[in-house]
């Protein structure tokens, strides 16, 4: 049973770009972050409740609040400009860069906390920073009327994504996962409305296009479940192949974004994704 809730997790996160990005046709960027948080809140807190980790909220020092809400405004920040890369760019573009933060996160455990980097590792990172490049190639003849705004934001989501994980690592390992992730959602979700009305947003919060309305709320719907099966998962099953599965989730990404959006891949980008996937599997092996 284990193994159809690590399915499910990897099903779920896939999805979740795919309904974000129908949710963003009209919809501001970060209008759509903070409704989508406050759906992601009620399951964060279900987990914590799920796990028994609640009744331990009592015991957080002031040391680990302190870098629970630093990494929530890391979070927060990741969420917002990887919401604003998939308004202007392509799925199978934006969802490689915010996959290629476990890139950043060895390199800055390496530099900031010192921590060792085999050769095996080294290689599955080299494998998926080749991989992300060919994926992000324009394809012959692909017009370039979107820009690169999409990828600055895709790269500082990636960026804000690495940090998360760090200031994790630094401060807050004494905290239950499921209780961190929980408080960390509260900060985002009061980050995300901040930038909403200190941007002049708060008015088209009303004026929301139900359609996209649903498809965000849905994107909310399916980061949670994505959140409960994994933990499920990992409950039952083995992490060494539970986490390969959810990390695999870009290749549901990849195929809702054929059947959806009509993105094709070019023979680099299934190159640069076939690395990506190695490296994955790779990464978590050694």
């Amino acid at each position: 049973m284990w193994l159809v809730f690590a399915l499910g997790s990897a099903f779920f996160a896939g999805i979740t770009s795919i309904l974000a990005k129908c949710g963003i046709k009209k919809t501001d960027s970060n209008v759509a972050t903070a409704i989508r948080t406050g759906v992601v809140l009620v399951f964060s807190w279900l987990m914590a409740w799920v796990s028994g980790s609640v009744s331990t909220l009592g015991e957080v020092d002031g040391k680990a609040w302190l870098f629970l809400i630093l990494s929530g405004f890391a979070t927060g920040a990741s969420w917002l400009c990887y919401f604003r890369a998939l308004q202007t760019g392509d799925i199978n573009k934006v969802v490689p860069i915010d996959k290629s933060s476990t890139v950043l996160t060895i390199l800055l455990a390496f530099f900031i906390l010192g921590e060792d980097v085999s050769w095996q590792k080294a290689v599955a990172t080299a494998l998926i920073s080749l991989g992300t490049f060919f994926m992000i190639q324009k394809k012959p003849g692909e017009a370039s009327h979107q820009g690169n705004k999409w990828l600055i934001y895709a790269v500082l989501s990636a960026v804000f994504a690495s940090l998360t994980s760090i200031l994790a690592k630094v401060g807050i390992s004494g905290v239950e996962s499921n209780l961190g992730t929980a408080i960390r959602t509260c900060v985002v979700l009061v980050m995300a409305w901040v930038v909403v009305f200190v941007t002049g947003k708060g008015k088209e919060v009303m004026k929301t296009d139900k359609k996209e309305l649903v498809f965000i709320c849905l994107s909310g719907l399916a980061t949670g479940a994505s959140w409960l099966c994994y933990y499920r998962a990992l409950k039952d099953g083995e992490a060494s192949v539970v986490v390969p599965i959810d990390k695999l989730s870009i290749l549901v990404t990849v195929a809702f974004s054929f059947a959806v959006f009509k993105e094709k891949l070019s023979l680099k980008s299934a190159l640069g994704l076939l690395l990506i996937v190695i490296g994955t599997l790779a990464m978590i092996i050694f």
